[in-house]
């Protein structure tokens, strides 16, 4: 386990700021033990709940050519067929994962192949799990050529807390099957536009983890 790159600046400020405030309450306040000793709870506990959401786990990613895999850590919360007017213009098999503040927040590529397009769409923050977030709220789509030759779009979306989309790629860039691919700070949504005649291997309310959970098995072309 690492601590991901998006979270040590915020980290290394939060923990300067923290030990300020502690200082500065034993200096002004030395006689009032209560209060010195709740500041220092509340420090330690803010903290650590910080720090966890920054967590980056490592681990080995499966490489299993024609399976979808889980692009974050979080809750399948949609499974239904639906239109992908943006790019892919055509009925596809929707698959979203809703992203708690307590998940892993690293996006991570759900197969093996280059980013065939790419776009960031400002927009509104809907909770994540609204109908409307995945055309109304802020967010990027990117479309994954496979190794199949299959198209698959990867939407994150930003929550009602995130706001904050982060993203390492563009057209042209090469993934590896479970390799990075962006970041949401702070509760979020990812949504999976798939073939429709893929197989679907997770259900409802299913916890997922990143790069590592089965979602759905492409046929060849």
């Amino acid at each position: 386990m690492t601590i991901h790159k998006e979270g040590r600046t915020l980290l290394f400020w939060m923990m300067i700021i923290l030990v300020a405030i502690n200082y500065a309450v034993y200096y002004f306040l030395p006689d009032e033990r209560l209060v010195m000793n709740l500041v220092i709870l509340v420090s330690v506990a803010l903290y650590l709940i910080v720090l966890q959401f920054f967590r980056n786990p490592i681990f080995e990613p499966p490489q299993e050519e024609g399976v979808v895999f889980a692009p974050a850590d979080g809750k399948v919360v949609v499974i239904e067929e639906a239109v992908e007017d943006e790019f892919l213009k055509e009925k596809r098999m929707q698959v979203s994962i809703f992203m708690s503040p307590i998940n892993v927040h690293v996006n991570r590529s759900p197969v093996k192949g280059v980013v065939e397009y790419f776009k960031y769409h400002p927009g509104k923050y809907l909770v994540a799990w609204h109908p409307k977030s995945s055309t109304e709220n802020e967010r990027t789509s990117m479309v994954i050529k496979d190794t199949f030759g299959h198209s698959i779009m990867v939407r994150q979306i930003a929550g009602a807390l995130a706001r904050r989309i982060k993203w390492y790629v563009k057209e042209g860039t090469p993934l590896e099957q479970g390799g990075e691919f962006g970041f949401i700070k702070f509760g979020s949504r990812v949504d999976l536009y798939l073939p429709l005649d893929a197989e679907i291997l997770c259900q409802m309310e299913q916890v997922t983890k990143g790069g590592r959970t089965p979602i759905a098995r492409l046929k060849r072309k």
